[in-house]
């Protein structure tokens, strides 16, 4: 990978954002309400959000960024 990640955490909104490359896309939903899925006009994942990471402590998160 060419380009640096991309890691924001909005500690007031527990937001965090990972972005893979910095490609124009849009957020979609994924198999958990707290994950939102970054995706590219061609259809690859560049990204993830997760809100509420605070609720996640003791608890792991298991799910796929695949393109749907």
């Amino acid at each position: 990978m060419d380009e640096p990640i991309r890691v924001w955490y909005d500690p007031e909104a527990d937001y965090l954002e990972v972005i893979f490359n910095n490609r124009v896309g849009t957020f979609r939903e994924t198999g958990t309400d707290q994950v939102m899925a970054k995706i590219d006009l061609d259809g690859h994942v560049i990204g993830f959000s997760i809100l509420k990471v605070g609720t996640l402590k003791g608890h792991p998160l298991d799910l796929s960024l695949a393109a749907t």
